[in-house]
């Protein structure tokens, strides 16, 4: 019985053991796959920013570069909400993705702010947000 009962216990505390292994390494992979989302975020908008100076600088059509901000912007939006802790900015980011698609002739006229708080996002200031949310503050909710 005494051998037994000394068998479980050891049993008892290698499982402990390998369970504390387990969440150890869930507890890591998580966060290396927080750390790809925030890499795709920032890289799509580097792909927005670079879409935006196009558009800007009048090189090929308007309306396909226009389509391709909204395809980048779209993807940002996804990993932002893929994101932890990131709730507020991710709003701004969802409000700015659907002025676009919903007022493109107003959002047009505000591709160099929106260009603005683009860039102040990857370089790391959370002002780019404010910017974003100042934008669609701005629109004619009414009109087109």
């Amino acid at each position: 019985m005494k051998r037994k009962m000394i068998r479980a216990i050891i049993l008892l505390i290698i499982t402990f053991i390998a369970l504390l292994v387990f969440i150890g390494l869930y507890i890591d992979e998580r966060k290396q796959v927080q750390k790809t989302y925030r890499r795709q975020y920032n890289t799509e908008l580097g792909h927005v920013s670079g879409e935006i100076e196009g558009y800007l600088n009048a090189e090929g059509g308007h309306d396909t570069r226009y389509s391709m901000i909204i395809s980048y912007m779209s993807s940002a939006n996804s990993f932002a909400f893929l994101l932890n802790g990131f709730e507020e900015q991710q709003k701004a980011v969802n409000e700015i993705t659907f002025s676009l698609i919903k007022y493109p002739e107003q959002m047009a006229n505000k591709m160099e702010d929106l260009k603005k708080a683009v860039d102040d996002i990857l370089d790391g200031l959370d002002k780019g947000y404010d910017e974003l949310r100042e934008i669609v503050s701005g629109l004619d909710k009414q009109g087109n």
